[in-house]
């Protein structure tokens, strides 16, 4: 697959152009006077571009359900307030009012618009959430790992149109346009060919302004997606990628850079209002951005990250220590950030010393944007057959995503779900099942989401918490590969973030966080309906092909042998739930004892 000219935009948005387009005199003459322009006929040295930017959407075209759905905001007390936020009908309404009155705007994104997306998008492999990013005029985004969940030709199908390959169109006589903007993988090339899978860069123009933009996802990609999805690709270096097509736009007299990259960092607070450059510049913030932005060139003069869900605006100084900003905006469409990039028209750059930013909440108490009511409505009539089918009933809350305990209920739900539907010796024979903690998408939440009463799980609600369809292995594992994959939970690769992974009944252990490393897990406490686990035996181990394949830094687990392949993760969830819940007798929230935490 090779990059393709963005398309045309109408009148309004035609001047977002791609990297080597040039914008015609007669365009030029169209445009609006300079805001800064006093009328002589001489344009100012300096005018401010609005950068508008967010990340992490996921499909997330209607408000996050249940605790997903807040932001936290620091109060002048002290105390923390949760707002409810996001919504693409009220993202819309924010960006729209945010570009008034600023003539020079541009919006970026920084990946994972798509994938891992609720019922209402990914039902339709993600065609509605295009469809919305291109009402919202974004310009330009890097590609995030999660755009390559079903592939380089899929990703390729979003980007240039045309109705899925094996589903064909979903509305008669309309075909999937694509993508109005282009999508940037800078550091995604071709095994065989080397080239780049898609556009590396590209350069926003208007009345003599130009800022580049290039965009990058996370070298580690190809651990956390599965085989089948960057299937025929390379991910290299995040910094090498970027200054490498830095110094190439500076050669095409291109000065103002902007860096767009799907990985990021965690703040030392989780209120979007935290200042995270005190007590100095960039001292609130740790993980793998830090490193990333300390040794990108300083020719790149703002970086707009994600793939974390977390909310920050930094100042991380560059190799030269300058201070350069560093934001992201949290996820699913609750936050935007607004940053103030002045250019100057003489060095064709950025005045660093001038750039402001801030992120701002995508509140629910101000108008929805009409057309993406239409365009969630219009995918809503086409989803309902399948959305507002009933699965099984809740007494209550059972969070996953929404939890910050490292043992999770509905993590235990699900891992137990895949277990009872894998221990049968016909169905694989399976003693424990793992869960990552990653693939649970959502909360299940008693409040009804629509007309099918408090309690009840429709199949739109099981598929937002489970949205992969990943299919299950069960697996030959010996009881050392065991031990080595829950120490792989906090050693290795998820040392600096751990990734703590959600068992089932039966399974308990204790895990020391006053520990380094793998001593994290006390070896002596792991055992199996009240047994220590034997290294020597063979146990037979229930997960989803993610975690199969040694994914999301657990080799350990990609070392099983005498794999049978059972139905997906989703059918496995819904079956517990018809199994275990009934309107009289609901599901209630599982114990979290598991996990023995010492801290």
């Amino acid at each position: 697959m090779s990059a393709t000219p963005q398309k045309n935009r109408t009148t309004r948005r035609v001047l977002a152009v791609a990297a080597g387009l040039a914008t015609t005199g007669a365009l030029v003459a169209a445009m609006p006077a300079d805001a800064h322009d006093r009328g002589h006929g001489h344009k100012p040295r300096t005018v401010d571009v609005q950068l508008l930017s967010f990340n992490d959407l996921h499909g997330n075209l209607e408000p996050p359900a249940g605790s997903a759905g807040n932001v936290s905001e620091k109060q002048p007390d002290g105390t923390v307030k949760a707002i409810p936020a996001g919504g693409v009908e009220y993202l819309a309404t924010s960006l729209r009012t945010a570009r008034k009155g600023n003539p020079y705007s541009v919006t970026a994104a920084g990946g994972d618009m798509v994938g891992a997306s609720p019922l209402l998008s990914g039902l339709f492999h993600d065609e509605p959430t295009i469809e919305a990013l291109n009402k919202l005029d974004l310009d330009v985004s890097a590609v995030g790992n999660h755009e390559f969940d079903e592939g380089a030709t899929e990703l390729a199908r979003l980007q240039n149109g045309g109705c899925h390959p094996v589903e064909g169109c979903y509305e008669k006589g309309e075909e999937f346009e694509g993508a109005d903007f282009p999508y940037l993988a800078a550091n995604v090339t071709k095994e065989k060919t080397g080239k780049p899978l898609l556009k590396p860069y590209t350069v926003w123009k208007k009345n003599g302004v130009k800022i580049g933009f290039i965009g990058v996802t996370l070298e580690g990609t190809p651990d956390i997606v599965t085989a089948n999805g960057v299937k025929g690709l390379k991910f290299h270096d995040e910094v090498e990628t970027i200054n490498k097509y830095a110094r190439e736009l500076d050669r095409q007299g291109v000065k103002s850079i902007v860096a767009l990259i799907h990985e990021g960092g965690a703040p030392a607070s989780t209120s979007y209002n935290y200042d995270c450059d005190s007590p100095g510049a960039g001292d609130g913030i740790s993980g793998p951005i830090v490193d990333i932005a300390k040794g990108i060139t300083p020719k790149v003069d703002a970086l707009v990250t994600g793939h974390t869900h977390q909310a920050y605006v930094c100042t991380v100084p560059d190799p030269s220590g300058r201070p350069r900003m560093v934001t992201s905006a949290s996820s699913f469409g609750k936050l935007y950030t607004d940053t103030t990039l002045t250019y100057d028209r003489r060095t064709k750059d950025i005045v660093r010393t001038s750039v402001k930013s801030a992120n701002h909440v995508v509140t629910r108490d101000q108008p929805k944007a009409a057309d993406m009511t239409r365009l969630i409505d219009r995918w809503n009539k086409l989803a309902a057959p399948i959305a507002n089918r009933p699965q099984g009933w809740i007494s209550a809350d059972i969070n996953g995503r929404g939890s910050t305990a490292l043992e999770k209920p509905l993590g235990n739900v699900i891992a137990d779900a895949q277990l009872e539907g894998l221990a049968p010796a016909d169905k694989g024979g399976a003693e424990v099942a793992f869960m990552n903690p990653g693939g649970i998408r959502a909360d299940l939440v008693h409040k009804a989401s629509g007309s099918e009463g408090d309690g009840v799980v429709t199949y739109g609600e099981a598929f937002t918490v489970q949205p992969f369809t990943n299919m299950m292995n069960v697996v030959d594992l010996t009881g050392a590969r065991l031990v080595a994959a829950l120490q792989q939970q906090v050693s290795g690769s998820n040392e600096a973030s751990p990734k703590i992974l959600q068992v089932s009944r039966g399974l308990t252990y204790t895990l020391d966080l006053t520990k380094s490393g793998a001593a994290r897990v006390v070896t002596d406490s792991i055992k199996l309906n009240g047994e220590a686990i034997d290294p020597a035996r063979t146990y037979r181990v229930a997960m989803n092909e993610f975690l199969a394949g040694g994914g999301d830094g657990f080799p350990a687990l990609g070392q099983g042998t005498n794999k049978l392949v059972g139905a997906s993760d989703l059918d496995l969830f819904n079956a517990y739930l018809a199994a275990h819940s009934t309107a009289a007798s609901p599901l209630a929230p599982p114990a979290t004892d598991r996990i023995t935490i010492v801290k």
